[in-house]
C-alpha cells in the first residue's frame, strides 16, 4: 500500500479578518452607493474568522484583467510551491532528488510551461521526474491527487510520488460583479498551498516511519511528517446531470465562478450511498472510521455532510477549525485538514480513516486510509 511520508502546508503572508475582507469587497464588487446587507450576510453566515490573500487588500481593485491577474499567479504560485514542496520532503526526510512523479494541481491560474516544470531546478528534482499538471479538478483535486498517487506506486512501488497544490483563489475575484455567487465565493475562499510525500510498498519509508526516521516530532510533527497512514483504496464518482453545480465561465476579465445553491441537496442525494458502499467492500461501516478528513467546502455543505453520513459530535471539528482560520482553500484545504489530523489528532494505530473532497464535475472522491 502507498504510505503518506509527510504533509506539508503553507499560506501567504497577508492575513485578515473576515470584516476587513468583507469591507473590501464590499468597495470592488459593489456599485457606489449599492445596499450591502446581502453582502455582510453571506459574510457573516459563511463561518470563516480568517483568510491569508496573496495580496494586500488594498490591491485587488487595481488589478486591471486576466492577464495580469495571472501573472501575479505564475509569480506567486511558484514561490508557495517550492516553500510547500521542499517543506514537506524535509518533513519527510526525502532529497528531492528521490522524488520520481509530481503531480501539480491548481485550478485559480495557468502556466505553460507547468508549475511543475518551473519548479524542477528551483527545488533540485531530478531532470527525468516524471510530471503531471492537472487543471480542472478544483476543490476535489487533493483527494483525487492522493489516489492518483496511489495508483502511480502501485505500478512502482519503489518509487517517491508528491502531489502539489496550489490555489490562489483571491485572484478570480470579479470586480463590480454583485451575483450571489461571486460573494459567496469572495466569503468563502482564501489562498494556500501544500504538498503531500507518498511512498511505494517496496520503498525503504513504505511500511516503517519513514526513510531514515521514525514517528515525526518538534516541527516535523507539526508538518504531518513521521508516521502517516498507508492509502489502502480509493473511488471516484461523478454524478451525471451535474455539470453547472460548480466551476468557471471564463470571461476576458478572468475566472467568473459557478456556484449553485444546490450543493448541500447533491451530497444529502449521493454522498450516504458512496460511502457505504464503498466501506462495504473493505469490510468497514461508518461507525468503523476513526478519522474523518473532510475538504471544508462551506457551512451548508458540511452541515450535509455531518447528516447525511451521522457523524458523532465532534467528527469533523478539524474541518471547521480550517474554515475558520483560513478559508476554503479549494484543492489544498482538504490536505491542510489531514495535516491537521496527522499533527492534532492521529488515530490509534491500525485503525481506518476516511478522506472525502467534492468539486466540479459534479463529483466525489474517497480515500481509505489506516493508521
Amino acid at each position: 500500500m502507498t504510505r503518506i511520508a509527510a504533509v506539508h502546508g503553507v499560506l501567504p503572508p497577508n492575513r485578515y479578518s473576515q470584516s476587513e475582507i468583507t469591507d473590501t469587497l464590499a468597495r470592488v464588487c459593489l456599485p457606489e452607493g449599492a445596499d450591502r446587507r446581502l453582502l455582510d450576510r453571506l459574510h457573516g453566515s459563511a463561518r470563516v474568522r480568517h483568510r491569508n490573500l496573496v495580496l494586500p487588500l488594498g490591491q485587488y481593485g487595481k488589478l486591471d484583467g486576466f492577464g495580469t491577474a495571472n501573472d501575479i499567479f505564475i509569480e506567486a504560485a511558484l514561490d508557495l510551491g517550492a516553500e510547500a514542496l521542499t517543506g514537506a520532503l524535509e518533513a519527510a526526510g526525502i532529497a528531492p532528488s528521490d522524488v520520481d512523479m509530481i503531480m501539480c494541481t491548481s485550478v485559480t491560474g495557468i502556466a505553460t510551461p507547468s508549475l511543475d516544470a518551473r519548479l524542477v531546478q528551483r527545488v533540485g528534482l531530478r531532470p527525468d521526474v516524471k510530471r503531471l499538471p492537472v487543471f480542472g479538478l478544483g476543490c476535489v483535486a487533493g483527494a483525487a491527487g492522493i489516489a492518483r498517487l496511489h495508483d502511480y506506486l502501485s505500478g512502482w512501488p519503489g518509487h517517491v510520488a508528491v502531489l502539489l497544490s496550489v490555489e490562489l483563489c483571491s485572484l478570480t475575484l470579479q470586480r463590480g460583479d454583485a451575483s450571489v455567487a461571486n460573494l459567496v465565493a469572495g466569503a468563502l475562499f482564501g489562498d494556500g498551498a501544500a504538498a503531500v510525500v507518498a511512498v511505494g510498498d517496496d520503498h525503504p519509508g513504505g511500511r516503517d516511519g519513514g526513510p531514515g526516521r521514525g514517528p515525526g516530532s518538534g516541527r516535523d510533527r507539526e508538518q504531518g511528517g513521521g508516521a502517516g497512514p498507508s492509502v489502502v483504496a480509493t473511488r471516484s464518482r461523478l454524478y451525471p446531470g451535474s455539470e453547472r453545480v460548480m466551476g468557471w465561465d471564463v470571461r476576458d476579465s478572468g475566472f467568473r465562478v459557478v456556484l449553485d445553491a444546490g450543493v448541500p441537496d447533491v451530497v444529502r442525494t449521493y454522498l450516504n450511498g458512496d460511502v457505504a458502499g464503498f466501506l462495504a467492500d473493505h469490510g468497514l461501516a461508518a461507525g468503523d472510521i476513526a478519522a474523518w478528513v473532510c475538504h471544508p467546502g462551506g457551512p451548508k455543505v458540511l452541515e450535509a455532510v455531518a447528516e447525511t453520513l451521522c457523524l458523532p459530535e465532534g467528527a469533523l471539528d478539524l474541518t471547521w477549525r480550517s474554515l475558520a482560520e483560513t478559508g476554503n482553500l479549494s484543492s489544498s484545504s482538504v490536505l491542510h485538514v489531514l495535516r491537521d489530523t496527522l499533527a492534532l489528532r492521529p488515530p490509534p494505530p491500525g485503525t481506518p480513516g476516511l478522506l472525502i473532497a467534492m468539486g466540479p464535475g459534479f463529483c466525489s472522491e474517497l480515500v481509505l486510509l489506516r493508521w
